[in-house]
């Protein structure tokens, strides 16, 4: 297991320490942990908008303009849920000390794309392959 490491609240991880250090991995750890709790904050929020609602709209056009409200939002809470999965793969691949490193290549992530996808599994180089393919496929 890891030792925990504190962290100042300023950090940022940078090229000119070592890919992955303690700190780095403590850093996108917490930043992942805290994605994570705001996901689910937001899904506890709706699932109790969703409850204190009314469904006895007596207008039609109401009623319907709230049943596609409702739809849009169970269609965001999905996608969310899937996010989740993402992030606590992340979480794993942190612990087993493979994070931040591209699951195709081996080679590191970068730092700046770490910081913008924390969940990023592929190298930017990896990644605009993967998506070449996708639309060779795609536009057959």
């Amino acid at each position: 297991m890891p030792v925990a490491v504190t962290l100042d609240p300023s950090y940022r991880p940078s090229d000119k320490e070592p890919f992955m250090n303690e700190r780095q991995l403590a850093y996108f750890r917490q930043k992942l942990e805290d994605w994570k709790e705001e996901l689910l904050r937001e899904s506890r929020d709706t699932l109790q908008n969703l409850q204190d609602e009314t469904l006895n709209l007596p207008d039609l056009a109401d009623r319907a303009s709230s049943e596609t409200d409702r739809a849009i939002e169970l269609r965001a809470r999905d996608r969310q849920r899937k996010l989740i999965a993402k992030i606590d793969s992340a979480i794993a691949r942190i612990i087993d000390g493979s994070y931040g490193y591209c699951e195709e290549t081996g080679e590191p992530i970068s730092l700046r794309r770490l910081e913008a996808r924390p969940i990023a599994t592929l190298s930017i180089e990896a990644q605009e392959r993967h998506e070449r393919r996708e639309k060779v496929y795609r536009d057959e």
